[in-house]
């Protein structure tokens, strides 16, 4: 059984790759984790290495330099991607220029990037992918160590949608997401 179950953590930690840091069996208490919620675990961070790795040909920045925080509104949300250290102006500039250029795709309805990243059977996806031009407005600005791009539409379908999507990313970029608050100040470093 301990065999096992060190195979078990050694696969899962390597599969994590960037993530594995949060698997780290020697870190958890696993006297309350029954085996349902141990695989619940390894295949979520099997899930978030491959989105990193696919993420590599849609993102121009560094994954682990930046995050991606994602607000919800009642009309939509807003979904950030700021550096770390907010004097990284490399990945400050890679990340605007990526918000900058998926809001035009999105515009146009074309959502190949998180296809690719997320896969065709994305939470939100469908919907998004299907709305109509100028159902949902998106509006770029720069924030303290990236950017923004504001989601808003008048449709409770699409704001459904947005909302799925996000928890999506959210969960497929694990400790490189965080759900949003007003102010991300407290994880941007000068």
């Amino acid at each position: 059984m301990l065999k096992t179950l060190t195979a078990s953590w050694a696969f899962a930690i390597l599969a994590a790759g960037a993530n594995a840091q949060t698997m780290d069996p020697t870190t958890m208490d696993h006297s309350k984790m029954d085996h349902a919620a141990h695989m619940k675990m390894v295949e979520a961070a099997q899930r978030q290495a491959v989105v990193a790795e696919r993420g590599k040909d849609v993102m121009p920045f560094n994954l682990a330099a930046t995050t991606h925080i994602f607000s919800k509104t009642a009309e939509g949300g807003t979904q950030q991607v700021v550096a770390k250290k907010s004097t990284d102006k490399a990945q400050v500039n890679l990340a605007r220029g990526h918000l900058q250029e998926i809001r035009e795709q999105f515009l146009k309805g074309d959502f190949s990037g998180p296809s690719h990243i997320h896969g065709m059977d994305m939470p939100g996806l469908a919907e998004l992918k299907a709305a109509k031009p100028g159902q949902i407005s998106i509006d770029y600005k720069e924030v303290v160590g990236g950017g923004q791009l504001t989601y808003k539409t008048g449709d409770a379908s699409l704001v459904a949608a947005l909302h799925k999507w996000f928890d999506a990313q959210l969960s497929d970029h694990g400790k490189d997401a965080v759900e949003g608050h007003a102010n991300h100040a407290d994880m941007v470093k000068p």
